[in-house]
């Protein structure tokens, strides 16, 4: 049975510190629903109330698109091993930008990834638990090292590039004003 909080207990932080692997959904009023993949050690909880991730260069930059105009978020946790459970945090989010003064004190709580490109910050408004028992058992093998690799063949310049040409909008044509707030 789902259960609803407002505040990430101990219990919650430290199941959200295990995952290997977590899901981000935004949109706007107008836009397709994105849900989208994350792992890379890439999320860290900063309170009770609020958790950043470090978004790294991929095909779309639909997230930023949408939390800029509406930032509604939802993130979801899944246990793939041990006791079932499914953990959703939902809230308001803010993209957080390399030009953005906040940047550098966020970032730095992170391992540097190369091809990073926001940081999101969600304050969380509600915490929502559920019994995760339709999710399947899987065993983690490690991580796959291919989008870090992609981007340090790349380059810092190729990577400016690369957003310049595939991460200016969401595929509804939606702004992520990735150019004018990271260079």
């Amino acid at each position: 049975m789902a259960q609803m909080y407002t505040e990430l207990s101990e219990r919650h932080q430290q199941f959200i510190a295990e995952q290997k692997l977590f899901f981000v959904a935004t949109a706007t009023a107008d836009s397709r629903i994105n849900l989208s993949p994350k792992g890379m050690d890439s999320m860290r909880v900063l309170d009770t109330r609020r958790v950043a991730w470090l978004n790294v260069t991929g095909s779309g930059n639909e997230t930023a698109a949408h939390v800029q105009i509406d930032p509604r978020m939802t993130l979801m946790f899944c246990a793939f091993d041990g006791a079932p459970l499914i953990l959703r945090l939902y809230g308001k989010a803010r993209v957080v930008h390399q030009k953005d003064a906040d940047w550098p004190a966020l970032y730095s709580l992170f391992k540097p990834l190369p091809g990073a490109r926001q940081i999101f910050d969600l304050a969380v408004s509600h915490v929502q638990t559920s019994c995760g028992m339709g999710v399947p058992l899987m065993d983690y093998r490690g991580e796959r090292g291919s989008l870090e690799a992609w981007a340090e063949k790349k380059g810092e310049a190729g990577v400016r590039d690369y957003w310049a040409q595939k991460n200016q909008a969401s595929i509804d044509g939606l702004p992520t004003q990735i150019l004018e707030r990271n260079t």
